[in-house]
Parts: structure tokens; C-alpha cells; sequence
């Protein structure tokens, strides 16, 4: 069993903790790191999802790092793409000889005398000054599985996207995706390539954007300018093109609405049901958007190979799914993209001088400290744009923050909430159905600055890197 101290611990190998680790060793005077990872190689999503057609549903040049310009032609990439990425990231600045695989974090206690956590894992226990959970919000292990009557009755096959089976043959066959959501339009044009015919069958509507996967800007300013040069002016054109069009759907959600539906609307055989199977009962960015990269996925109706229908199930039958309406959709293979299954803190169990910590009762600081919880940080991104955007701004953050302990000679730091927190909110702004199942188990927004997660990047960028470290809320000690 191992035994080993570290100055700052990162959980999680994926895009926030490669992107941890680079920080860590290029912001911070923190020479001592590791980085535990659970699984057998890093990648976080995009090792774990292998179902056809995997990607991203933000451009690269946002949810690629900043330091490290993503320079393939896709703008919206797949996950093999995504990957490989990550893995070359990983190894040219040496951040993989850090990562300890199959050290998946089991629980962590903090000693105010000791001034440190205890972390356990499955490989042994480690200690560390800090530490930093950049773990995501969902359950590697489950994603959310509803009980569909009749299933066991069912002929054919069952899968659930996030454990895809290697040996699934859906050439030839039909094939209904459960559904509407961006794992469901990722899956449908992509099984449509050779099975005989897909239906997504969804209980309602998503808002649904077609992109090019191909930047024509960002390649134009690619051939013109170095690449640094050219990877700051397309990231900051695609964070500023972001930031307008979601204050336009948040402000505007009627104008909004209206020009996404009327896109939609022409990517779409004439006479096509747009009002029933493409048009939401909620605003825009009430949940995130779905993008198809190219229009992939009303191409494939257009031609027939794929079919909408918008209805709720009665049952599984022998050889398909009965509909409430009594029609019933023929199956040889049934995909429950039915979506995740939110886990706080990556289901770490939390402990502070014996009392164990209730992550749904605390308030979150700058969206990425727990109030009332010394030395620990979770690395919380964007919902209404990439991930990475804000994850590095959170790691450049905790540099700052470990800096800052460092020349003052502090060893604990806590965010105290003093006073009336106000209205609480979820953490994560979203109306989505795993948002909502999985809210009560995450820290919430208090109702004012520093315990709010705002939605926008400039606004993060003055406070969380520009802004002072030693605001008022934070309770700094020596011993």
C-alpha cells in the first residue's frame, strides 16, 4: 500500500486535470503534484464514450487549452480526435509521468491540526496539502437507465451509449435510439450509415443547430497568420460569438426561437413536422443546445434513412416498442440514450475533523470552493460553452491561490459565508432532466458575488484571474 505526501493532488485525468496538471507545473511555485485517475488511461469522456460517432459538441478552439492550439481541420471534432489530443497534450509537457491509473479516489479527510487531507484510493493512501477535484459532474460507473415496462419481453438487443458493447452488429438492421439529446443526435446518423433504417424516438424535443464541422474563418486566419496568433483571434472570435448569442436567447428567447427554427426548418424535407418533433416547450438555453456538425443528421432524414417520431412509451414488445399512440416501432436493436447521471465531488466521500460533508448543504465559492471546507477546489466549466474555457480559468485560479498561501506563510485556507445567503440556486443553471435528478446532491449558488457561477467568460476572466485572491471571503490560517 502506498504511502506518500504531495503539495496538491488532482483527481481525474481528463480535460480539467491534464489541463490542472500543466498549470500547476507552468503557474505555481507547487513543485510536488500527482494526479489520480481511476480508470486505465486518462481521457476522462472521451475514453469512455465509444459509441459511433463521438464528439464534441463545442469547436476545438474553445475546448482545446489555450496554451496548446488545437490544429486539426475540424472545428467540431470526434472523440478519437479529441483523445489523441488529450494524449499528445499530455505527454509533450510531461504531465502523464504525474498520473497514477487505477487510483480511483474512495475518500478524503482533512485534520485542521494536521493541516492536510488523507486521501484513500484503491492503490493506497496518500496526503497532501491541497487538493483539487477535476473529477466532472456524472457517474463514470451508471448513466441514467429508466425502467421500461417489457423490457425482458424485448427479442433483440438493449444498450446504454455509455458502456457500448464491443461486438454490437447493427449492419442491416433496425434500429430505434431512445432519446433527444446530444448523445441521441450524435448516434442516429451515424448508425444510419449502415443500419437499415434509425428512428429516434424522443418523449419531446430538443433545440437542434446545424454547423459547419469546418471553420472557413479560423482556416482563412490559420493560412494568413503564425498559429498562435491565429489560435487567439478564432478562440476569442467563438468566446465573443458565444457570449452574444446566448444573452441573445436569454434575453430574447421569442427572436431566438424563431431564427432557430426557421434554420431548422430548412435543413428539412418539405411538408416535415417541424412543430411537433424539432420545436421545444422550453426556451433556448434553458438546456444546452444539440449540435450536428454539417447538418449530418437532417441530411439522413432527407434521405430517408432516419425517422423522427415524438411519443411517449407504453411497452417493450417481442420485437420492438409499442407507443402510447398504439403504433408500434419494429427493432432489432434498441439504444437508451436516456442520458447521465449527475455525481458530486466524483462520489468522494468528504470528511472535515470527523464530520462528514454534505456537498448539497454548502454554498460554492467563484463556482469552485466549498464553503466551510479548507483546501480543496472542484473544477467546475461552462454549461452554455465549452468545458474547458472556465476549467482553465479555474486551475490558474488555485495557482494563484497556492501562490498567494505560499508568500504569506499559510497553510489553510477556508470560504466562510457569513450573513444571509439569499436566494440558492442549483449550481448548474440547466432545466435538463439529469440536471435536475442529480441537483440535490451538489453545492447551490448563493444569490451574490463571490458565491454566484456566472455564465460568462469575461467575467470570470477579471475575477478569477485578474481579481484579488484575498477578497474577505476567505479565512487564511497558519497553524
Amino acid at each position: 500500500m502506498s504511502s506518500e505526501h504531495f503539495d496538491v493532488l488532482v483527481v481525474g485525468a481528463g480535460l480539467s486535470g491534464i489541463g490542472a496538471g500543466y498549470h500547476l507545473q507552468r503557474h505555481c511555485r507547487t513543485k510536488r503534484y500527482a494526479i489520480l485517475e481511476g480508470r486505465d488511461d486518462l481521457g476522462g469522456t472521451w475514453d469512455l464514450f465509444r459509441y459511433p460517432g463521438i464528439r464534441s459538441d463545442s469547436d476545438m478552439f474553445t475546448l482545446g487549452y489555450y496554451f496548446r492550439p488545437w490544429t486539426e481541420a475540424k472545428a467540431i471534432a470526434d472523440g478519437p480526435a479529441i483523445l489523441k489530443y488529450l494524449r499528445e497534450t499530455a505527454r509533450h509537457y510531461g504531465i502523464d509521468r504525474h498520473i497514477r491509473f487505477r487510483h480511483r479516489v474512495r475518500s478524503a479527510a482533512w485534520s485542521s491540526a494536521d493541516a492536510r487531507w488523507t486521501v484513500e484510493c484503491d492503490a493506497g493512501t496518500y496526503t497532501c496539502d491541497f487538493l483539487y477535484l477535476c473529477s466532472g459532474y456524472y457517474d463514470y460507473a451508471h448513466g441514467h437507465e429508466p425502467t421500461f415496462p417489457g423490457v425482458a419481453d424485448f427479442r433483440g438487443r438493449v444498450v446504454h451509449p455509455q458502456h457500448w458493447p464491443d461486438d454490437l452488429d447493427y449492419a442491416g438492421k433496425r434500429v430505434v435510439v431512445i432519446g433527444s439529446g446530444a448523445t441521441a443526435v450524435t448516434l442516429v446518423p451515424a448508425m444510419a450509415e449502415t443500419a437499415a433504417h434509425v428512428t429516434m424516438l424522443q418523449r419531446s424535443p430538443s433545440y437542434v443547430l446545424a454547423l459547419p464541422a469546418e471553420d472557413r474563418i479560423a482556416d482563412g486566419l490559420r493560412r494568413m497568420l503564425p498559429e498562435r496568433v491565429a489560435h487567439w483571434l478564432i478562440r476569442w472570435k467563438n468566446v465573443l460569438f458565444g457570449m452574444y448569442f446566448y444573452r441573445v436567447c436569454r434575453r430574447t428567447p421569442e427572436r431566438a426561437k424563431k431564427w432557430l427554427l426557421d434554420r431548422l426548418a430548412q435543413q428539412l424535407p418539405p411538408g416535415f413536422d417541424v412543430a411537433r418533433h424539432f420545436t421545444p416547450t422550453y426556451d433556448p438555453w434553458d438546456q444546452r443546445l444539440c449540435v450536428v456538425p454539417d447538418a449530418d443528421l437532417f441530411r439522413a432524414i432527407r434521405d430517408g434513412r432516419v425517422s423522427v417520431v415524438t411519443d411517449t412509451i407504453d411497452t417493450f414488445t417481442r420485437d420492438g416498442i409499442r407507443l402510447a399512440s398504439g403504433e408500434e416501432l419494429p427493432a432489432d436493436v434498441i439504444v437508451t440514450a436516456t442520458g447521465l447521471k449527475m455525481l458530486a465531488l466524483g462520489g468522494i466521500r468528504l470528511t472535515v475533523d470527523g464530520a462528514l460533508v454534505d456537498p448539497g448543504q454548502k454554498l460554492a465559492y467563484k463556482g469552485l470552493m466549498l464553503s466551510d471546507v479548507p483546501n480543496l477546489a472542484l473544477c467546475v466549466g461552462y454549461t452554455n460553452a465549452s468545458w474547458t474555457l472556465r476549467a482553465d480559468l479555474a486551475s490558474l485560479y488555485v495557482c494563484r491561490l497556492l501562490n498567494h498561501m505560499d508568500r504569506r506563510g499559510y497553510r489553510q485556507v477556508v470560504p466562510r459565508y457569513t450573513g444571509d445567503p439569499g436566494e440558492t440556486r442549483p449550481l448548474l443553471d440547466l432545466t435538463s432532466g439529469y440536471v435536475r435528478r442529480g441537483a440535490g446532491g451538489f453545492p447551490k449558488q448563493g444569490g451574490k458575488a463571490p458565491w454566484v457561477l456566472v455564465q460568462n467568460y469575461v467575467a470570470d476572466l477579471m475575477s478569477l484571474y485578474y481579481g484579488a485572491v484575498d477578497d474577505g471571503a476567505l479565512a487564511f490560517s497558519r497553524a
